[in-house]
């Protein structure tokens, strides 16, 4: 852009030059090129700061790790990796029939005991039993009731499903293998789809002209020669360089490298031409942005332009 802003100040200087026959002289010339000095710094100046820009910014999604609620042996595998599946969507299942034999014998258990509560209120009613043999049946009706909806529960996670709309992006386990509820080990990579999120890193130098609601663009490499209407929708207020917490050792400048963080900047994409080419996007995939504030709005065009150029450039790349 400073180039094309350059040959574009030369050209005018050179018409204006042949036009009016304006001599060239120790005053013209440096005239003209101080003029043009101070013109095209002052709009590249003007424009950085009041519609900055990110030559890093990242599509980011959240990943959960599929962790079966109870043990056993897994006896089908219902999803496929990376197909998309909606919210319930069963995942696998494990062998329910130890928690389902748990499940009667509780109920076997619960039928004698509500026998003998009942028992137990007969014999009181017509005073002959005690409150004490009322009360202890009771407490065992109500603790096997308590059991009952524990083993109900475990019977149910055997069902292991979808919490949301996603896919399988890791797929870790198989018929015949026997799996645990251990966080370190899970069964399944699961990524939701509504966690995907677009963040630009910009720096510090522009954080008075960063603003929710705020017109933004972005561009990815893996869609070279496109550019997309996007809306900033939160400056996060924090920053990674700045997190301590508490132990024994002292804070120092090291500890944050002694560089200044980038502000990172959530947008989401509104342009309705990105839903056709979403595809070709996958998660974590790079790519550049620009925030364009209302402050000198109409030098916005320069950052466009610069933006489309970057887009272009992505056609390019070192072959390997």
């Amino acid at each position: 852009m400073d180039l094309l802003l350059i040959l574009t100040y030369t050209a005018l200087c050179i018409a204006i030059f042949k036009i009016f026959k304006i001599p060239l002289n120790k005053w013209s010339v440096p005239t003209a090129v101080l003029g043009g000095i101070i013109l095209i710094g002052g709009l590249i100046m003007t424009m950085n700061y009041n519609h900055p820009y990110s030559e890093v910014t990242r599509q980011y999604f959240v990943s959960t790790p599929v962790i079966p609620a109870v043990k056993g042996e897994v006896i089908s595998v219902n999803a496929k990796a990376n197909i998309p599946i909606k919210a319930g969507h069963l995942l696998f299942s494990i062998d329910p029939v130890p928690y389902q034999n748990k499940v009667d014998a509780l109920n076997a258990q619960l039928v004698s005991a509500n026998l003998d509560f009942q028992r137990a209120v007969q014999l009181m009613k017509i005073k002959v039993g005690k409150q004490r043999d009322v009360d202890i049946t009771k407490a065992k009706v109500d603790n096997l009731t308590a059991k009952l909806h524990d083993a109900e529960y475990e019977l149910r996670q055997t069902e292991v499903r979808a919490d949301g709309n996603g896919y399988v992006t890791q797929m870790m386990v198989y018929p015949g293998l026997f799996v645990v509820p251990m966080p370190l080990r899970p069964a399944m990579v699961f990524v939701q789809q509504e966690s995907f999120t677009y963040i630009g890193w910009y720096r510090q130098n522009s954080s008075m002209r960063l603003a929710v609601g705020s017109e933004a663009e972005i561009a990815f490499d893996a869609l070279p020669g496109k550019v997309f209407s996007a809306e900033v929708v939160q400056v996060l207020p924090v920053l990674a360089e700045g997190e301590m917490q508490a132990n024994g050792t002292m804070i120092s400048l090291n500890q944050g490298g002694g560089l200044s963080g980038r502000i990172p900047v959530q947008m989401k994409i509104t342009d309705p031409r990105f839903a056709e080419l979403a595809q070709y996007v996958p998660g974590g995939s790079y790519g550049q942005s620009a925030i364009y504030s209302e402050h000198f709005h109409h030098v916005a065009i320069m950052r466009k332009v610069i933006l489309r150029m970057s887009s272009w450039m992505s056609y390019f790349f070192p072959f390997h």
